[in-house]
């Protein structure tokens, strides 16, 4: 089918607020410096959630949703060179163009090369690949894994093992790497570390992995849904709290537990008053506090200026540091070596007819992750 339509199976979000249609579209091939990939697995996220709610601002519809997922290469367009037709892939919704000033700069992972164009549902070129009755329909994050084949800019791909079984590493693609990331990457959680992780769900859960891995000596979970804590005990937490269980500021009460407060503190939510929490939970003089889970449009947080000034330190993360298409091959050889935890994420695998079951398994709190079968 190179060079040729497909016609496929994909999830088309027609408008805000409304489930997800699954249709027949058309993907047309791939252009210059563009890979189209033919999905095999994908992973709901909450910032799928996010932008299907209408929250987003930078939310657009018709749309194909997803940004989890890992597939075959189908084909490529003209001037690829890293990738050809049958390779093992993860698309990435930050690419790596390795030329531009981000890309250039160790400090930071947030390419721009297409950031603009991204923004907008469209390709590089200001287009999409995708139709549907007549009408086009719009990209979403540089990926939409929702889709059986999509099309993605060749910077936006990382070559995979080929062994790796993709309906676990397509959690990869953001929940677990982003939680991961932020502690082992952004925070730099040193060994006998005191941590404490706000929101106990998927990308928590892959903060609360780092921390162990990176040998914290006291991690602490909070959530206010008890059910979340065993499992989070399992991946590396020393114990758990809720913050409805006390009448004091959740703050004083990790102040008073740790002899003046965590040494690192991670808000895995998006909510700006934990963010606030998260701050002031930690250490005088040292404390770091990362800014984890993706805020509503318009939020702002604040914190009194003496915070800071008495030496905490305020930071965020974007898909947890890592620079895409070098670091999530390596992140899957992490895993296929027993360094890091992915299946024990994968609660729940529905066939691609069920994609809004995922959405409802999530929003109910019953699901860490759930993969769907494309």
């Amino acid at each position: 089918m190179a060079n040729q339509v497909i016609k496929c199976k994909a999830a088309v979000a027609w408008e805000a607020g409304k489930p997800l249609s699954i249709e027949e579209i058309e993907v047309a091939p791939p252009k210059a410096h563009e890979v189209r990939i033919k999905i095999i697995a994908t992973a709901v996220c909450h910032t799928d959630a996010y932008t299907l709610s209408g929250a987003d601002p930078e939310g657009c519809f018709p749309v194909i949703l997803g940004h989890e997922g890992a597939g075959i290469v189908e084909s490529v367009g003209e001037g690829v060179t890293k990738l050809k037709a049958g390779d093992t892939v993860i698309p990435l919704y930050i690419p790596q163009c390795g030329e531009c000033k981000f890309c250039l700069n160790p400090k930071t992972n947030l390419c721009q090369k297409i950031r603009v164009t991204q923004g907008k549902g469209l390709m590089p070129d200001g287009t999409s690949r995708f139709t549907c009755k007549g009408k086009t329909v719009l990209h979403y994050m540089g990926t939409s894994t929702f889709s059986e084949y999509t099309v993605v800019a060749d910077i936006s791909v990382a070559k995979i093992d080929p062994l790796a079984p993709l309906d676990k590493v397509c959690l990869l693609g953001c929940g677990i790497s982003t939680g991961y990331g932020a502690a082992v990457n952004t925070a730099k959680v040193e060994p006998g570390s005191v941590c404490a992780v706000f929101g106990l769900g998927g990308v928590g859960l892959a903060v609360i992995m780092g921390c162990k891995v990176a040998g914290a000596s006291r991690i602490i979970g909070v959530d206010i849904n008890k059910d979340k804590f065993a499992r989070a005990k399992e991946f590396g937490a020393t114990e758990c709290i809720n913050p409805q269980d006390f009448s004091k500021p959740i703050q004083e009460m990790l102040i008073e537990m740790t002899d003046g407060g965590v040494d690192y503190s991670f808000e895995c939510i998006g909510n700006v008053k934990v963010m606030r929490a998260a701050l002031e939970a930690c250490h005088k003089g040292w404390g770091v506090s990362v800014v984890v889970g993706v805020a509503a449009s318009g939020e702002e947080i604040a914190t009194r200026p003496f915070q800071l000034v008495t030496g905490r330190t305020w930071k965020g993360t974007a898909f947890g540091g890592w620079k895409s298409v070098e670091s999530v091959p390596k992140l899957v050889s992490e895993y296929m070596s027993k360094k890091i935890k992915v299946d024990e994420f994968v609660t729940h695998n529905l066939s691609f007819d069920e994609i809004n079951k995922a959405f409802e398994l999530m929003h109910s709190g019953k699901s860490i992750r759930t993969v769907v079968k494309i």
